[in-house]
């Protein structure tokens, strides 16, 4: 009879999920023996980078990712991470080991105490079989929950002597399907569309997620609605380049409110309505008329009023596309670009973010985390991709980025990857570098060094909190930190030295990291 180590890995190749991210432990080894030589290990030396590299290469696939952790050690390094993945909905099966169940009854070395409670609630599901035999059913549940709407991310919890048991083979199920709208609850945001005089629409994550970049400018093309990125977005679900794109809705209630005061309908898909980071007076104007189309019923419970539609973004949108009438109203007035920055030295985050747009290749991912520049990024590098062409956090944990951008670079090796991240942000990652050259993946990584976490001194000032410590960073070495761990690096100070810098790194093959120095001004977030 095979054992369970075997079913398991039928099932995972009956997936196409052959590869696997992980830092492993004692109590991994078993799962570990006799390695494939069709499945690929992912090393990573740090497991908070090791679960951001996985949700990196699951949001880029489209396909689940499966996470090798070791014990509660190794969850609990994740669980940062983790955090963001649920938030990013990415389809992560996350294994992690535990202490032989012969050894359960007392408080084992290594042990997991309440193994499959550690993660909760930011996984949406979790388990720990009761006996081996159901370790490769568990794991097929675990895929199946992951991929399903709305994804994210699962947890078992598997005792070390379960693998070399004998195990119950499992039939593969295929993953479950997007379903699609309420024929008479479609209809009515048909009508409300058809009837507006200032629709709006708001794109969400889920839109790039559910491969609905190009349906979504169908619709908006069909009803000249002016679209807005959700408040907070992790992904590019609208081209930042088409004259019916508006802007980004701020996460903040007033300044959102007078921002789409001017609308007569506003149809918010794949998207929460809505996130707020920052607590403002609530006298702004009356929200207008909201129609929410969303996938996660807990969203739709607690969106403001108006109506609500579960579904699917794509299914949605396309069925909402056959409804509505072509409009001959006007189409909204253009977004006006920001002026173009000055050279300077040092250079400012929005010069440089100009620069990239510049040199980007057309078929180039970006990924993010430098959460002092985001307004610069908003205006000066405009994702142009009609999907799948930008990655950020949903949950606003520092520690994806670096790691991400080589999860990307993993599930996409004929694309260039840039990421763009903050000095603050890099150090929570930068063990990625290592892997990033051990897999040799091809990413530039510019890390904006402004020598301060600017974002927390923009909002310490916002919130009229003075002398505020522990946010002066500086003397931080990216180059040393870079060549260390086996990267090309390359510090880069003035304007004239930026261009060449950025096209030989993305025209190189491996990864390269540009320390940028940049002017360590700011300007408040909202």
């Amino acid at each position: 009879m095979a054992t369970v180590r075997q079913v398991t890995r039928d099932l995972l190749r009956s997936w196409g999920c052959t590869t696997v991210f992980g830092n492993p432990g004692s109590t991994e080894l078993p799962f570990l023996a006799d390695w494939p030589d069709d499945f690929r290990y992912v090393l990573g030396l740090h497991e908070s980078s090791v679960v951001a590299m996985a949700d990196g290469y699951a949001q880029f696939s489209g396909r689940p990712a499966v996470v090798n952790l070791h014990s509660s050690g190794g969850v609990g390094h994740g669980l940062g991470s983790l955090v963001t993945a649920f938030r990013n909905r990415s389809p992560l099966l996350v294994i992690a080991g535990q202490q032989a169940r012969s050894l359960l009854n007392g408080e084992p070395f290594l042990g997991a105490v309440d193994a499959p409670e550690f993660p909760r609630p930011y996984v949406k599901w979790s388990a720990q079989p009761a006996r081996a035999a159901d370790v490769p059913a568990a794991l097929a549940r675990g895929l199946l929950l992951c991929t399903q709407p709305p994804q994210g991310p699962v947890f078992v919890s598997v005792p070390v002597d379960d693998w070399n048991q004998p195990g119950v083979d499992v039939p593969s199920r295929p993953p479950v399907a997007g379903f699609g709208p309420d024929a008479a609850a479609i209809r009515v945001i048909a009508s409300a569309l058809d009837t507006a005089e200032r629709p709006a629409i708001v794109v969400g994550a889920s839109v790039d997620a559910d491969d609905a970049v190009e349906d979504a400018v169908a619709l908006a093309e069909r009803t000249r609605a002016a679209v807005w990125a959700a408040p907070m977005s992790s992904r590019c679900s609208f081209p930042e380049d088409h004259p019916l794109f508006a802007g980004f809705l701020p996460p903040a209630d007033r300044q959102l409110r007078h921002t789409l005061q001017p609308y007569d309908c506003v149809l918010v898909i794949g998207a929460p309505a809505f996130v707020y980071h920052v607590e403002t007076p609530a006298d702004g104007p009356e929200l207008p008329p909201l129609h929410l189309v969303h996938d996660d019923p807990t969203v739709l419970s607690w969106a403001p009023a108006g109506s609500a539609l579960l579904s699917t973004p794509r299914r949605a949108i396309q069925a909402l596309t056959e409804l509505v009438g072509p409009s001959s109203r006007p189409a909204p007035t253009v977004r006006a670009r920001a002026a173009e920055p000055t050279p300077t030295i040092p250079m400012t985050g929005a010069f440089v973010l100009s620069e990239i747009r510049r040199l980007l290749p057309a078929d180039a991912v970006v990924v993010e985390e430098a959460p002092s520049h985001r307004n610069d990024l908003h205006e000066h590098l405009p994702i142009t991709a009609r999907g799948r062409g930008f990655f950020t956090i949903a949950s606003g944990v520092l520690g994806y980025g670096l790691p991400g951008a080589v999860g990307v670079s993993l599930a996409a090796p004929d694309r260039p990857v840039v990421a763009v991240v903050g000095d603050g942000s890099a150090m929570y990652g930068i063990q990625a570098l290592w892997t990033a050259a051990k897999e040799h993946a091809s990413v530039t990584f510019v890390v904006l060094d402004n020598a301060q976490y600017a974002a927390l001194r923009s909002m310490a000032e916002s919130a009229g909190v003075a002398k505020a410590p522990g946010v002066e960073l500086g003397g931080l070495d990216f180059c040393a930190l870079a060549e260390g761990m086996g990267c090309r690096s390359r510090l880069v100070e003035r304007p004239d030295e930026l261009e060449e810098a950025l096209t030989s790194a993305v025209r190189a093959s491996g990864p390269t990291v540009l320390h940028v120095r940049v002017d360590p001004g700011y300007s408040p977030l909202y």
